[in-house]
């Protein structure tokens, strides 16, 4: 296939071929594209509009931005200066307060040197007056006598001196019951024993509460040490009292009391308080035997409550209630459980358990307890009130309804051996007043004085020293019956058996 030739033209032999007309193709491609710019403008108008108003829009932007950032600086820096203008003025004060602080040391320490020379001056006069003093009795001793003065005419001259150290009290009552003349009967009213008691407690004690004289003063004697303790012990009388009565300071009167209780307790408890061996405790038996029918009776125990200021610890368990209920206060107690022969001496003490604890529980604390613990009271009964469980060796009361007359018999001996306790710590309240009422002794130190009370009560039961009548005492003890009455049922059989015996062989009063 041939492709013929084709002749293009010029744009010249176009726009002459048109008959010379105005018109030519190109001048119409010019003019549509010449109607699209103008399109085109307006488009690039109206962004150009846009454009310049979001270029406004971010200059205000911007412009606010610069604007807060330059309050924020400012504040700042308006805080920074009101920081630094109070740091100033509190240095400021503060230079102040310590210029003052440094002055008023400088004229207290200007004051106190002031003080000490006056007190140094002071010192000076008051030896210089006393070696005056102790050179003038000199002077005069030497004039009245020919002979050079003696290490004891020395010695007066110091006790010159020892006036500016002990303060002069009267003596006068303590000197007159201390008189070899004084009346028997008044002294033991006043120490709830003989002289010759309190003389044999003097001698007892006096290794242990003697004490050696002093350059600045003579050591108070032996007899006067023990009277302030016994006479506080037997009248119970505030250490005022004390004080007033022996010429002693009130600090030393305690001391005292403190002191010879602690040797009462340490020398003569060992001696005077003690379980009673073989033969005695065979002596014991016989003696209760004869007189209430009960055999192996070893002796009868009794518990008693002793009032006392409210601890600072431990309250809730000195607490006693039935004894506030009955007083109508709030009252506090401890304990005191003893074991006594036939005619009333203590054998065994258990001191100081808290007033909340029962007579049962008290006893299985006691020393007692683990002895029959061990096997040691064996064929020996302690006979004990309702307040005891009944064991293999306590022998107590029957507690139940509807007794029967062997067993009305053996309460009614029971009660008579459970009375011999029980009136020993009547007398033992009666005599020792201190332990009627509170006293000022502290807790921790109770136990002494308790166990010196127990001990001076069996020298005086021992030495047969009667108690004045007017002295007597009533026990208000209040008794709570244990829930689990019965440890043992041979303990049960064996109580049994002797309330038989009592009724039906003759040994009761039927």
């Amino acid at each position: 296939m041939e492709i013929g030739s084709f002749t293009f033209l010029s744009p010249e032999d176009f726009f002459y071929n048109n008959n010379g007309s105005n018109f030519s193709w190109f001048q119409d491609m010019e003019n549509g594209f010449n109607g699209n710019s103008k399109k085109r403008s307006r488009k690039d108008t109206e962004e150009s509009l846009i454009n310049e108003e979001l270029k406004k829009s971010g200059v205000d932007i911007l412009s606010s931005i610069l604007f807060l950032d330059e309050e924020a600086k400012q504040e700042q820096l308006q805080w920074v200066t009101d920081s630094d203008q109070e740091r100033a003025f509190f240095e400021a004060n503060y230079n102040e307060k310590v210029q003052e602080m440094n002055g008023f040391f400088d004229q207290l320490q200007n004051h106190s040197s002031e003080m000490d020379e006056l007190d140094d001056s002071r010192n000076k006069r008051v030896r210089k007056s006393s070696s005056a003093v102790a050179a003038a009795d000199e002077a005069v001793v030497s004039a009245g006598n020919s002979d050079n003065v003696g290490p004891s005419q020395s010695g007066s001259g110091s006790g010159q001196q020892r006036r500016l150290w002990v303060k002069d009290r009267s003596k006068d009552w303590w000197d007159k019951c201390n008189h070899p003349d004084f009346p028997d009967e008044e002294f033991k009213r006043a120490f709830r024993m003989s002289k010759a008691t309190f003389d044999m407690v003097c001698e007892e004690l006096e290794p242990v509460v003697m004490k050696k004289n002093t350059m600045l003063r003579d050591a108070i004697p032996v007899r006067q040490r023990v009277a302030v303790c016994i006479w506080r012990l037997a009248t119970g009388e505030p250490l005022r009292m004390v004080s007033k009565r022996f010429g002693l300071g009130i600090s030393t009167c305690h001391k005292l009391v403190l002191e010879v209780c602690s040797a009462i307790k340490t020398v003569m408890m060992p001696k005077f308080v003690q379980w009673p061996d073989e033969n005695k405790m065979k002596r014991i038996k016989e003696e209760f035997e004869s007189t209430t029918g009960i055999p192996n009776v070893g002796g009868s125990m009794y518990t008693t409550h002793l009032p006392i200021i409210a601890p600072k610890i431990s309250v809730a368990a000195y607490f006693n209630k039935k004894l506030t209920e009955r007083n109508q206060k709030t009252s506090y107690s401890i304990t005191l459980q003893g074991v006594v022969d036939q005619k009333g001496v203590f054998t065994d003490v258990c001191i100081g358990w808290p007033g909340s604890m029962s007579d049962d529980q008290v006893l299985e604390k006691s020393a007692i307890y683990q002895r029959a613990t061990r096997g040691l009271l064996n064929d020996v009964w302690i006979v004990g009130g309702k307040g005891y469980r009944l064991m293999d060796w306590v022998l107590v009361p029957y507690t139940h309804q509807n007794m029967t007359w062997a067993q009305h018999e053996f309460n009614e001996k029971i009660g008579e051996i459970e009375k011999v306790s029980k009136e020993a710590f009547a007398r033992l309240k009666g005599r020792w007043s201190c332990l009627q009422k509170r006293t000022e002794v502290k807790l921790q130190d109770l136990p002494v004085v308790l166990g010196a009370c127990c001990v001076l009560h069996n020298i005086c039961e021992i030495r047969n020293e009667e108690m004045d009548p007017e002295l007597q005492f009533e026990l208000f003890d209040d008794v709570v019956i244990p829930e689990n009455y019965l440890r043992s049922r041979t303990s049960e059989q064996a109580r049994d058996h002797i309330a038989h015996n009592l009724l039906h062989h003759g040994l009761g009063t039927w």
